[in-house]
């Protein structure tokens, strides 16, 4: 097409060249009406015909003498403008369409064609069963598909159909497209694999074109399996689309899943962390006949995870089961790029083997970030280490909250210190004063401030948005207020009304103003401990679990020793000899907390 699209333009550009070298006006005769004088003087001139003497026709009119005049005729000259305007008038039409038509062809020939990734069995792609770890249930799911494909005789037998599409859905990072990439190898099955975004495309229709290209391929190979990753790049509900290229494409995958077309031994397996937002069609039976969920490792989960990843690297004294329990929530992908890290650790360190140190970096680095090299002033560093004291303190001597397991005034990524919490075990469930609770730890850094200092800081800001988080999800959906209690309550709902709104509103800030006042309560009552914690942070900056354990030990035994800088002021910097006694701690310094009676909800657990 291209090269016809050229030849056309070419013939256009020769045309149009011998137009500009004809003559640029038609001869003179051709505008001049028959009979004229001027018309026939010349014709005569242009004809040689010699009419200077009447003697020449008549031979009696010989010796006379017949004077003759001479006409001068000239031909009328045009402008250049009326030749090129005559020139655009008849050719630029021809080669516009010529340039369209060559741009077009262009466009077809370097447009990006994508096909389908093929992974093979017994390849350097390919994943058994063994190499997924952690998610025991989906591979209980995926194991009958296997079977089946491996032995459709015997299901078939019974009148049992394959499933026609699995999707697997869930956080991004749990293994979805992993445990697709075993199914392919364990069922020795072709595998071909695209993504999901390679079906949109600007041009109309193409996404439905590429859609039938890949079944089409995969039949023709089957049994076969087609796995497509982000599924929810095309499978969007219906309608939200401007264009309509999107709807036209998830219609085509329509069709393909369950039409009139033949499917038998081909298996649709598709990955999606937006389950909410597929089409309704996509998720019916006969379609995507099972929705397996593909969660977060648990504890047994991310031993094994770790176990797996650390294969092929030469470990030495490593507790992977410690290493799990202070990687509560992390997904699989997060542990891989954990011992990723360990083992880089390891190779700055010059070492033939990773050790347990490495990992605690490994951890730090993917958890807090990376540390930086920020300048920090002494003041600045005491506030720091009062705040991750305040929520140190705050997490040991509530028994329903997680145990301190570090606490680092290092400077990490966007956070200026951090506290480690280690989870003794994986929960789902959480009561309401559990929640309180947590928030009473979030709101522990910024009242250790105001009660030290007598003043509070920017650097409490992530600690509030969490409070926020947690508050504003208690109310309204989980219903733990006190007047919204029956009922879920979003506030992003338009038929919500303002009375409502409100509602939520001082539900939310009795909530967190109970937090606030237990946290006072708290941190005022031990304050030996809190100065205790921050003034070994500032001598340490780092204070693992067997430090913080001797400390509280020794808070309630009584026989924890005040630090010298902590019993001589309020804990800021003392060494102009000037520093003001320490206040007591007082109820009020925060206005919020005045806003509640003596009588409010929750006052007698906040007095335990």
């Amino acid at each position: 097409m291209l090269v016809r699209s050229r030849t056309l333009l070419a013939a256009a550009l020769v045309a149009a060249t011998a137009a500009l070298a004809l003559p640029a006006a038609a001869p003179a005769a051709s505008s001049c009406a028959p009979g004229t004088p001027g018309c026939q003087n010349s014709a005569l001139k242009g004809s040689g015909a010699k009419a200077s003497s009447p003697a020449a026709g008549n031979p009696n009119a010989a010796g006379s003498r017949v004077k003759t005049t001479q006409v001068k005729v000239t031909q009328a000259q045009t402008s250049f403008w009326d030749d090129f305007s005559q020139f655009a008038l008849t050719w630029m039409p021809l080669i516009f369409m010529g340039l369209i038509t060559l741009l077009i062809g262009m466009t077809l020939r370097f447009m990006p064609r994508t096909k389908p990734q093929q992974i093979k069995p017994d390849t350097s792609q390919s994943i058994r069963w063994s190499d997924v770890a952690g998610a025991d249930e989906a591979k209980a799911e995926l194991r009958e598909v296997v079977e089946f494909l491996r032995d459709p005789k015997r299901f078939k037998k019974l009148g049992a159909k394959v499933p026609k599409g699995i999707l697997l859905h869930g956080p991004p990072g749990t293994g979805k497209t992993l445990l697709a990439k075993a199914v392919a190898n364990e069922s020795r099955a072709k595998f071909f694999a695209q993504s999901a975004a390679s079906f949109v495309e600007m041009f109309a229709g193409l996404g439905a074109a590429r859609i039938r290209r890949l079944f089409r391929v995969a039949r023709k190979a089957a049994p076969a399996i087609i796995f497509i990753d982000e599924l929810d790049a095309v499978g969007a509900t219906r309608g939200s689309d401007i264009s309509g290229e999107k709807d036209q494409t998830l219609n085509q995958l329509l069709v393909e899943l369950d039409g009139f077309g033949n499917s038998d031994d081909l298996v649709v397996i598709a990955a999606s962390n937006l389950l909410e937002k597929l089409d309704p069609a996509l998720l019916r039976p006969g379609r995507f006949d099972r929705q397996i969920l593909v969660a977060p490792p648990d504890l047994k989960g991310r031993e094994e995870i770790l176990r797996v990843h650390t294969l092929n690297k030469p470990v030495r004294g490593v507790d992977f089961e410690m290493v799990a329990r202070q990687t509560s929530g992390l997904t699989g992908a997060d542990l891989a790029n954990i011992c990723n890290e360990a083992a880089i650790f390891a190779g700055r360190r010059h070492r033939d083997h990773i050790i347990e140190d490495d990992f605690d970096a490994a951890l730090e680095r993917v958890v807090a970030g990376m540390q930086t090299r920020k300048v920090i002033n002494d003041h600045e560093k005491r506030v720091i280490a009062y705040h991750e004291a305040g929520h140190a303190l705050c997490a040991e001597l509530l028994e329903s909250q997680e145990k301190t397991h570090r606490i680092s005034i290092i400077p990490r990524g966007k956070a200026l210190g951090y506290t480690l919490h280690l989870p003794q075990e994986d929960r789902y469930l959480k009561t309401k004063e559990e929640m309180i609770d947590w928030m009473v730890v979030g709101l522990g850094g910024r009242v250790a401030e105001s009660i030290v200092f007598g003043a509070i800081t920017t650097g409490a800001a992530n600690d509030l948005e969490k409070v926020y988080s947690v508050s504003r999800t208690m109310v309204t959906d989980y219903g733990m207020g006190t007047t919204i209690s029956s009922r879920r309550l979003p506030v992003d709902d338009y038929s919500v009304s303002e009375a409502s709104r409100r509602i939520v509103d001082e539900e939310q800030q009795e909530l967190t103003d109970l937090a606030f006042r237990r946290a006072q309560q708290l941190i005022g009552a031990n304050r030996p401990l809190l100065d205790a914690f921050a003034e070994l942070l500032l001598s340490n900056e780092v204070l693992e679990r067997g430090d913080i354990e001797e400390i509280v030990q020794a808070h309630h035994n009584g026989t924890l020793e005040v630090p010298a800088a902590a019993a001589n002021g309020n804990g800021a910097d003392s060494s102009d000899g000037d520093a003001k006694p320490r206040p007591e701690p007082g109820p009020a310094r925060i206005a919020a907390s005045e806003r509640l009676g003596p009588d409010a909800p929750g006052q007698a657990q906040s007095r335990q």
